[in-house]
């Protein structure tokens, strides 16, 4: 309009008169008309209501409104300028003359897609006008720019229909709803092989054709367009130009969008698409601690194309986990859903951006109960959401630390129900109970702890931040500090500014590395952190080791007062006597727990369904044992335990947290739901690798677990074979077996020889006993991969495995003294093996010569097999050779055998013997 308006003043000077520009010669091809829409009070209060504005605003409206009416002119007028779907013009009156509106009214644009009024040259007012005017009647009933956050907020669920922003609305008392699919958590390998770019449909339609939610499964609507911008990122690169459709019912408003994971990819919102390959590299990219920016920017760079916003590609990232159907078992496939001992820490450095002074109170009837369930949902619902959100401050949906909706997270199996405790509200100094105050100066130690460790600067900085004097050795500032420290105030400002906002992480595990609980802790650490996650679960662990174990001890005195859940001995190992602490000092004390190997029977009341016992100690960790000062606590210390020191591991929860170290620097800058969110599914994924490692371990150990495919779980949560393993006592159950005793021979004869015996080389002179009913297992591949010559090696597997009742059969029938000691059990073509032969093995007696020129040469064969030279050397061949380890038998040995690394050993003879290796 500024350059019409001089255009008009050069036309004068000119004395061009009849001279127009070229907005006024448009008037001429002028259609339609623009009709007037007066501006309803009704709507300017109901948006008012729904907190869209303030009253000021509405009285600014009311106000203008009346100016208009005076200057006879309509105060804002909806205009159709062109025929483009995205674009609405308003036509705002305006009285006061600037250079954008030196006609009295203003244009204004509001942009559909992006839900954005174009500003750049109008005041608040016109804005205002606009807003309004996209509520009155005469809007398109296919849009709104605003939403109802009270009626969003009860009307969606994660697995059901739920509303989200406004292109899936349609009108604000419509309820407009999404349907979204769960993805499987094992994917199938065909749908995240790699693809080529060009097999990816270039149109996605739902496959929908029909409503799920009416009764009648009414047919949908044809299928609009939502964009053909869209694009596909995957491994490869970036498809653009995709165009993605959705189907809408007519009469619940169900909107079905393209959510179909079976072709290898992910909606996120129906603008960027992911491929499940980049989900699931990204998922193993996380567990070795690299960032999703960093995986996008390396592509970038190896590709040399412009992927989308690493953080758009992260919320696409989270959208798909919290659609994928992960159970978060948290639990060891060991230990089962109850471990008997478990490990407690706190990771201090592992925090979220977030002001505790924002923090309120809760209501005073609220005693620290939360619905776990309800509480994870929700933060599952926030990262679904941002799929249908493109401005985050819009999403009603967003989970904010509060004091009465802060859940932890325990297995659905370890917790006692889905009502959880967390009575962080407890830790504020006004509604601490008496016994707090003692316990909170305790964890101020922690604290000095973690100053001692800090550089001197950032001490200065800190004393400076409190107000204190900067100037003095490190040792005063830090006395300073900690006298500042018995304020809470000054308390919480150095505990802020040397781990960060939030507390950390609280941990529950068990020794074999399996996160069982975990809590994100709003405030600083204390030990009512792990009394609540403790007193969530269904049975209370018989051991516990942590850091401060007096002071968890103490605090849940205080919570339990008439039965306190650490007994006998306060959570000591024994009775606090002055014997038994000066042995424990002097290392002489040994209190054994027989049941953590063996299950009591009976049961004691109460007891633990592992172990059956009904005691609880708490006891410290190694690394941290010595920090106790008072001679009492000697009784908490593991090596007492005769059972607990040869193989528990205390420090699995710092190893845990050394290696979650690698990831703050991405988890630290998130806010607090994708925080927590990203953090339990991370642990949820390392738990089950873990797993999976422990059972492969078994299987190379040689425990009874036949195949990873073939293992189920007890009702405990404990691995088990098949449907074969009974509960109540981990016994295998009985199962009839048809191996008969000529193929389980044959089958042991691999352990022997290269090559199985045929029936040319072996015969079976003794009749076949009887089949055993009660044969639990039969001889297999899973027992050639540790018999075979080339598996057998100096390994534990190797000695402790455990024969099969087929095997044992075999056995007794071989070994029974009862039967005739010439009867013949193998006869091969160089040897014929009878009972007595085999009697001789592994008694207190001379080895009959046979059988033991037999196993040397099992052995040469075994040698052969690793690789190494081994000749059996005959003493009747080589009669000069001397059993003296300090003579030289290299002369008399054969030719072939003068190999620099030949062992060599002697053949079995009757008699006594020597066997020299050189």
């Amino acid at each position: 309009m500024e350059d019409c308006h001089q255009y008009h003043l050069l036309v004068q000077r000119s004395g061009l008169s009849f001279s127009m520009c070229h907005h006024i010669r448009s008037v001429d091809y002028c259609t339609t008309t623009a009709t007037e829409e007066p501006l309803r009070h009704e709507v300017l209060h109901e948006m008012m209501e729904n907190h869209f504005f303030g009253g000021s605003k509405v009285e600014v409206c009311k106000k203008r409104q009346m100016e208009a009416k005076e200057a006879c002119v309509p105060l804002s007028l909806l205009l159709n300028l062109s025929r483009s779907k995205n674009h609405i013009y308003f036509s705002v009156y305006e009285p006061e003359l600037y250079h954008y509106s030196t006609l009295g009214r203003v244009i204004v644009t509001y942009n559909i897609k992006k839900k954005h009024l174009a500003l750049s040259l109008c005041k608040g007012t016109h804005i205002l006008h606009s807003q309004v005017y996209c509520q009155v009647a005469s809007f398109p009933k296919t849009q709104t720019p605003f939403h109802d956050h009270k009626t969003d907020h009860h009307s969606i669920t994660i697995n059901s229909p739920w509303k989200s922003s406004s292109r899936y609305r349609n009108g604000k008392n419509c309820k407009v709803c999404v349907r979204v699919q769960k993805i499987p958590t094992s994917l199938p390998e065909e749908v995240t092989a790699q693809r080529m770019l060009t097999d990816y449909r270039q149109s996605l339609f739902p496959d929908e054709t029909t409503c799920q939610l009416c009764p009648d499964t009414p047919e949908l609507e044809e299928a609009a367009q939502v964009t053909n911008k869209a694009r596909i990122v995957g491994m490869q690169g970036v498809i653009q130009n995709i165009s993605t459709y959705n189907r809408h019912c007519t009469r619940c408003k169900m909107v079905y969008r393209y959510q179909k994971w079976r072709d290898g990819l992910h909606n996120f919102n129906d603008r960027v698409i992911l491929t499940l390959q980049l989900c699931v590299y990204l998922r193993h990219n996380l567990q070795n601690h690299v960032s999703v920016s960093r995986v996008i920017s390396c592509l970038e760079s190896l590709l040399k194309i412009d992927f989308p916003a690493p953080d758009l590609i992260f919320q696409g990232y989270c959208h798909f986990e919290a659609l994928c159907n992960t159970e978060y078992k948290y639990s060891c496939v060991n230990c089962g859903f109850y471990p008997p001992v478990v490990v407690m820490d706190l990771h201090r450095k592992g925090v979220f951006s977030f002001e505790v002074s924002e923090l309120k109170q809760p209501k005073q009837d609220f005693h620290g109960e939360h619905d776990i369930v309800a509480f994870w949902e929700s933060v599952s619902l926030h990262m679904i959401s941002q799929g249908f959100f493109q401005v985050p401050s819009q999403n009603p949906f967003v989970v904010k630390p509060t004091y009465d909706n802060w859940a932890s997270w325990i297995g659905e199996e370890t917790r006692q129900s889905n009502t959880v405790l967390n009575t962080e509200y407890e830790k504020v100094p006004s509604q601490r109970s008496s016994g707090e105050p003692q316990l909170g100066d305790l964890t101020e130690d922690h604290l000095v702890d973690e100053l001692l460790r800090q550089k001197v600067s950032t001490i200065r900085k800190l004393c400076k931040s409190c107000n204190m004097d900067t100037k003095g050795s490190r040792m005063d500032l830090i006395n300073q500090l900690r006298e500042e420290m018995k304020s809470r105030q000054a308390y919480d400002k150095i505990f802020q500014s040397i781990w960060g906002a939030s507390g950390g992480w609280s941990v529950i595990m068990c020794p074999h590395g399996i996160v069982y609980s975990l809590k994100f802790n709003l405030r600083a650490k204390s030990p009512r952190d792990f009394a609540d996650l403790l007193l969530s679960w269904k049975h209370l662990p018989n051991v516990c080791i942590y850091d401060f174990a007096r002071g968890l001890v103490a605090h849940a005195k205080s919570r339990v007062p008439d039965n306190s859940p650490f007994q006998p001995f306060d959570g000591r190992l024994a009775d606090l006597t002055e014997e038994n602490v000066e042995a424990a000092a002097h290392g002489k004390l040994r209190v054994h727990l027989p049941w953590l190997v063996e299950k009591l029977e009976p049961s004691l009341p109460n007891g633990h369904p592992i172990t059956g016992s009904n005691n609880h100690y708490v006891l410290y960790d190694k690394f941290h044992q010595a920090n106790a000062k008072d001679p009492q606590e000697v009784l908490r210390r593991i090596r007492i335990a005769p059972e607990l020191q040869a193989t528990l591991n205390s420090q699995v929860a710092e190893q845990l947290f050394a290696c979650l170290l690698k990831n703050n620097y991405f988890l630290n800058n998130m806010g607090p739901s994708a925080h927590i969110f990203l953090m339990r599914n991370i642990l949820e994924h390392r738990n089950n690798n873990q797993n999976e490692k422990l059972l492969k371990r078994q299987l190379i150990r040689g425990l009874q677990v036949q195949q990873l495919h073939a293992t189920t779980l007890s009702d405990l949560g404990q691995v088990i074979l098949g449907q074969q393993m009974s509960t109540d006592n981990n016994s295998v159950e009985a199962e009839p077996c048809s191996t008969t005793l000529q193929q389980t021979l044959t089958d042991l004869g691999s352990l022997g020889a290269e090559t199985k015996f045929s029936e040319e080389e072996t015969v079976i002179d003794c009749k076949t006993p009887p089949k055993s009913s009660n044969a639990a297992l039969s001889c297999g591949h899973h027992c050639a991969s540790i018999t075979e010559l080339y598996s057998v090696q100096a390994k534990q597997s190797s000695w402790s495995f455990i024969l099969h009742q087929d095997q044992e059969q075999v056995l007794n029938y071989v070994l029974d003294t009862r039967r005739p000691g010439n009867e013949v059990i193998v006869r091969t073509l160089k040897s014929t093996l009878t009972r007595s032969d085999f009697l001789t093995l592994g008694l207190r007696q001379d080895m009959e010569s046979t059988i033991g020129n037999a196993c040397f040469e099992i052995i040469e064969k075994i040698a052969l097999s690793k690789g190494t030279n081994v000749y059996v050397v005959d003493l009747y061949i080589c009669p000069t050779w001397l059993p003296p380890l300090n003579n030289n038998p290299m002369a008399s040995l054969p030719t072939q055998a003068h190999q620099k690394d030949a062992v060599f050993i002697p053949l079995w003879t009757p008699g006594h013997f020597q066997i020299c290796v050189i």
